[in-house]
Formats: structure tokens, sequence, C-alpha cells
């Protein structure tokens, strides 16, 4: 593990020792508020009881993001309902995804969908990934360490798989079933490709001689504001969205077709 020194962030005796890991694929977990926090600004109802996982649904009750660390596999369980235009579908992330990543997923989760036609290839190309064409599509990291492949094995039998791996072994997995919504994937590569490293706090850095960390000291008080923006963010947009939605106009209705009698018994629609 190489430590590079960097200017202090802050001042004062409250500041607290943290890490800037690169990349960002190797930063192990993190802190799960990163996700959850900016589901519940966007108006997600939280389902949790105590003692158990952690469940927050969508307001419209077709998107379901769990998080149990203690299942099999541990980590997040998200869960799309079909509805009478697109299919069902799950996604599953283990517990040592980093959560700047998995929020590249669940951010997508509470805003509204582009109307550009979705290329989970695009932003993973645009950060110099190899892809290969063999067996099957993947594009690799250019510390070949991390990966996005589409697997398909048959008709029926094909699935979206990323993941990243340290001299240890593979660190995380994430698994897409093949009707996960273009975009929700492509806004998990872009996540997954952004160059910017994760912050750790001391004694969460993985040990791998793989990564690179940079030392800062920053304030309590500064990871707050930085947790509040995106928080504020989502609320925001949310509230938006809202207020639109509310101000749209409505249709009217027309109005109920009052028949009447004719001389000659038939009805006919008033004009």
């Amino acid at each position: 593990m190489s430590r590079r020194q960097h200017p202090t962030w802050g001042a004062g005796d409250q500041a607290e020792q943290h890490y800037l890991v690169e990349p960002r694929h190797l930063a192990g977990g993190g802190d799960i508020r990163h996700v959850t926090e900016v589901l519940r600004a966007s108006g997600w109802t939280d389902r949790s009881v105590a003692g158990g996982p952690l469940v927050f649904d969508r307001s419209d009750h077709l998107v379901r993001v769990a998080y149990d660390p203690a299942g099999q596999p541990g980590g997040w369980h998200i869960q799309g309902q079909p509805t009478a235009t697109e299919p069902g579908w799950q996604t599953t992330f283990t517990r040592q995804t980093p959560v700047e990543i998995v929020a590249g997923f669940t951010d997508a989760l509470t805003r509204e969908r582009s109307a550009h036609a979705p290329n989970p290839w695009a932003p993973l190309q645009q950060q110099q990934w190899e892809t290969e064409r063999e067996q099957h599509f993947t594009a690799i990291s250019p510390d070949r360490n991390a990966w996005l492949q589409f697997h398909q094995n048959g008709p029926g039998q094909a699935h979206w798989w990323a993941g990243a791996r340290t001299e240890h072994g593979r660190t995380w997995d994430a698994v897409f079933s093949a009707t996960t919504p273009m975009h929700l994937i492509e806004s998990f590569s872009a996540a997954l490709a952004d160059p910017q490293p994760a912050m750790r706090p001391r004694g969460h850095v993985p040990p791998s001689k793989w990564i690179q960390v940079t030392s800062v000291s920053v304030r309590p008080s500064e990871v707050s504001s930085w947790q509040q923006a995106r928080i504020t963010a989502a609320r925001a947009a949310t509230w938006g969205r809202n207020s639109w939605a509310a101000a749209r106009p409505r249709p009217r209705k027309p109005a109920p077709a009052r028949p009447y009698a004719t001389a000659g018994g038939a009805a006919r629609a008033r004009r």
C-alpha cells in the first residue's frame, strides 16, 4: 500500500485522519448512509425492522432496496416489480461493493429517466477501459482489477456481471438480471469508472498493495457538510418533481352524455 501526503483539509483539534483511496473500485464498502440517506431524502419509505435488514420502498411501490449484511449473499438486494410495459428485474451487490458505486445505481432510481438511449459501455470507454469481444462482451479497467460483462450462455440465460479483485482474491460482485433497465446499468457503470477516489476513515482502508492512498485530515463538520449536500440535492430534486406534477394541468374529464328522447324514440348526444 503506497501512501502520499496531502495538504490538510480543515484545521483545529477536532480534525480526524482519513484516506483517499484509488482506484475507488478497491476502496471497500464504506458508510451505507451514503446510499440510504438519499433514498430517505427522495421520499422513499423506510420499512426496516429493528434487528433486521434495512428496507426502503419507492413511493410508487415498484422498487425495493434492501441491505442485509448477514444474508446469503450479504449485501444489497434491489428488486423492480413488473409493470404493464416492463418486466420485473433484480440486482445484487455484495457487502464490500463501494457505496459510491452502489449509489450510482440507487441514485438513478430516484431520478427521472433521461430521454437519451442508454449505453452502459460508454462511461467505461470514456475512461479508457479495454473491451473484449470473446464468448462474452467484457470491459476491463486500466488496472485490470475490475470489470463489467454481459454474460450470455444461451437463450434466456443472460445477465450482467461486474466485480473487482485484489491480490487476496475477489472483493465484490454485482449481478444484474437481463431485464434490469439499461439506464440504471449505465448509471452504475459511470460510477464504477469514475476516477475520483473514495474517502475512508482510519481503520477502514482495505489491506492491499494494489491501492494508493492519500492521507488527509478532515473535521467531522466537513464530512457532515459533504453528506448533507447530497441529501439536500436529493430533497430539492424530489420537491421540484412533486411541485411540477402538482402544478401540471390535468386533462378535463368529458361531461357524461345526457341522452334525450327524440320524437322517434331514438337517443342522440347533445352537441
